[in-house]
């Protein structure tokens, strides 16, 4: 029994390591947004392309949490602009806080199961991290599928999921031009990149594991 309960829980732990640390790859590796600025024309706003990094890095620096006030660069921005990148500061900073938890929980099971000397429970002949793997790129697989047909209503059925019973995602580019500088393309492509990763790192990871009877 407590080899099944420790292969339920690493399968837990592996999907969501591999869930939040592929959504981090967009929030972190910023050169991935400096990419876009010239294939989406984003200079057309008359900022230069070192202005244009500038207030994205201020967006990323505060929804990180490594700067306490909001900041757009030199565009201005309202006090709802604001409010709705603390929101959005809260999701990033819970899916690196669920990612460092999850990490290091995989590494005390590991080390405790090192010296205990215990056999994790191989459900079919299939280890934890397969099935935590199949789970989750099925499950994105379908999701991915959806937007794909209809990315509109999928950005909006994400913003009403994470954000109840508010509207400040939808900005008013006179009042906070920084949208001007996030259009839903990149948004579309972030999603694509984080699919991507997800999906090849379940790869890897059900490749490297070896059925057994």
């Amino acid at each position: 029994m407590k080899e099944k309960l420790l292969s339920i829980c690493t399968s837990v732990l592996t999907a969501l390591a591999v869930l939040t640390g592929s959504i981090a790859v967009p929030l972190l590796v910023r050169p991935f947004y400096w990419l876009h600025i010239k294939p989406f024309g984003l200079e057309r706003t008359g900022l230069t392309a070192e202005q244009i990094r500038q207030a994205y890095d201020g967006v990323m620096d505060f929804c990180l949490g490594l700067r306490d006030t909001f900041s757009a660069g030199v565009l201005p921005f309202s006090a709802e602009g604001a409010s709705h990148f603390a929101d959005v500061r809260r999701l990033f900073l819970l899916d690196l806080v669920v990612l460092g938890i999850s990490l290091a929980a995989l590494l005390l099971l590991w080390i405790y199961r090192r010296h205990q000397a215990v056999e994790l429970h191989r459900f079919r002949g299939r280890g934890s991290a397969f099935w935590g793997c199949v789970g989750l790129g099925a499950a994105f697989l379908v999701i991915g599928a959806a937007a794909a047909v209809d990315f509109d209503r999928a950005f909006t059925v994400f913003h009403t999921l994470f954000f109840p019973g508010k509207d400040n995602w939808l900005f008013d580019p006179y009042y906070d031009p920084v949208i001007l500088l996030l259009p839903q393309e990149f948004f579309r492509n972030c999603a694509i990149l984080i699919l991507a990763v997800l999906l090849i790192t379940c790869a890897m990871l059900m490749l490297r594991d070896k059925r057994k009877r």
